[in-house]
C-alpha cells in the first residue's frame, strides 16, 4: 500500500500533517482487526523522517504484528523507487569496498538491500483514480507484475473492485519472459 511517497513532501506542510494524523488513526484503530485476522504488518522506505509518534506508532504495530501469518499488509511510507535503488546501490558499494571485493553483483546480494526485503515481488499492482503510471512505486518488484488501473478512487476501492481485479488478474498469463508453451518459472 502506497501511503506516502518521498514527493509526497512538496505538498502543503497541513496537508502533510493531516496524512500523518490519518496514518496514527489507522493504525490505532485497526490495529485489533490486524490481529483477529492474523494480518502482519511491515513498512517499506524510509522512516527517519516520519514524525516520532508515527515511527514510534509504526514500530510498535510492525513488532506486535509480526508472528502473524494470514497476510502481510506492507506499508510504502516515505517510500521511492529511486530512493530505495539508490540506497541498495550505496549499501552494495561499502560491502563490497569494505571486502575488498571486485566480483559483478549478483541479484539477491542487490536484493537484501532494498526497502521491501524479504518481500516477494509483485505479482499484481492495482492502480486506482483512473492514473496509468507507477509512479515511482515499486520499480524493481513490479519488473513482471501484471498492472491493473481502474478508473475506481482509492476510497471506493472495495470487495467488489478487488474481486474484479483478482478475477483480471487470473485471466493473464504469467510468462516471466518465457513462451506460453514454456512452464513459467518463479521468481525466486
Amino acid at each position: 500500500l502506497f501511503s506516502f511517497s518521498t514527493e509526497n513532501w512538496k505538498r502543503p506542510k497541513a496537508e502533510i500533517q493531516a496524512i500523518w494524523s490519518l496514518m496514527r488513526e489507522f493504525f490505532q484503530t485497526r490495529f485489533d482487526r490486524c490481529m483477529e485476522l492474523g494480518i502482519r504488518v511491515t513498512a517499506s522506505g524510509d522512516l527517519s523522517r516520519l514524525p516520532a509518534l508515527n515511527r514510534k506508532l509504526i514500530g510498535q504495530v510492525i513488532k506486535k504484528t509480526s508472528g502473524n501469518k494470514a497476510l502481510t499488509a506492507n506499508f510504502c511510507v516515505n517510500y521511492g523507487s529511486f530512493d530505495e535503488i539508490l540506497h541498495a546501490a550505496s549499501a552494495v558499494v561499502q560491502e563490497r569496498v569494505k571486502a575488498k571485493n571486485s566480483k559483478p553483483v549478483l541479484r539477491a546480494e542487490f536484493e537484501k538491500h532494498l526497502y521491501t526485503h524479504p518481500l516477494p515481488p509483485v505479482d499484481l499492482l492495482v492502480r486506482p483514480g483512473g492514473e496509468q503510471r507507477l509512479s515511482n512505486f515499486l520499480l524493481w518488484q513490479c519488473a513482471y507484475a501484471e498492472l491493473y488501473f481502474t478508473e475506481t478512487l482509492w476510497p471506493d476501492f472495495g470487495r467488489k473492485q478487488l474481486l474484479a481485479a483478482l478475477k483480471w488478474y487470473r485471466s493473464r498469463p504469467r510468462k516471466f519472459g518465457g513462451l506460453l508453451t514454456q512452464k513459467a518459472e518463479t521468481r525466486a
